[in-house]
């Protein structure tokens, strides 16, 4: 009598924590839950999440856990918990990620200032090849303060506008403020690239 084949049901838990592992490129199934990258994460006592706690979220398939939480938001991509994981899990990489799944999935940033700081980084950097710090923080100031109008929090304005004069004034008397645009030699290469990376998050979105 022929056998019946096997069938395999992949839960909803197993396929995202498989989209996570395939888009940030890190073997979450590595973790062993040995906490060295807690004991070193510099934001962890401030978001109450630390980067085995989020991989766990990941594994365990709660899905708006993970996408919903300030860690994902205040991750500053130090590296100190990919340097001290025994299997090399990086989890800026995976938080970064996650931020781009929140935002394909409609979900309002935690810090809408990281999520408009990223946006002016990724817009600055494909104008001029790099970031110049004029136009990215222009374009990061005005996605701010026109969300800060909209919520008429004028305070928050106010504040922002004080504390980034005062560190503009500290960058030009280190001379660490570049006024200079200036481009790279190849910047077709650069917006090729970010056409490439556009059609094939697409793709994926499909």
């Amino acid at each position: 009598m022929p056998t019946k084949k096997a069938q395999y049901n992949i839960s909803e838990a197993d396929l995202f924590m498989n989209e996570v592992e395939q888009r940030s490129g890190q073997n979450l199934s590595a973790c062993y839950q040995c906490r060295r990258c807690a004991a070193g994460c510099p934001v962890g006592m401030q978001t109450r999440v630390t980067p085995d706690r989020l991989v766990r979220m990941i594994m365990l398939g709660s899905r708006d856990e993970a996408l919903n939480n300030l860690l994902v938001w205040k991750c500053v991509a130090c590296y100190t918990c990919g340097t001290r994981c025994p299997n090399n899990i990086q989890t800026a990489r995976i938080t970064e990620t996650l931020k781009q799944m929140a935002k394909e999935a409609g979900i309002d940033p935690l810090i809408h200032r990281t999520a408009d700081f990223n946006s002016a980084f990724m817009q600055a950097a494909g104008h001029l090849g790099r970031f110049n710090e004029l136009e990215g923080m222009a374009i990061y100031e005005t996605k701010s303060m026109l969300k800060d109008i909209k919520k008429g929090d004028l305070k928050s304005i106010i504040t922002e506008i004080k504390d980034q004069a005062q560190l503009g004034l500290v960058m030009a008397e280190k001379k660490r403020l570049h006024l200079k645009f200036d481009r790279v030699k190849n910047l077709s290469e650069i917006k090729t690239m970010y056409k490439k990376a556009k059609s094939s998050k697409k793709e994926d979105m499909q």
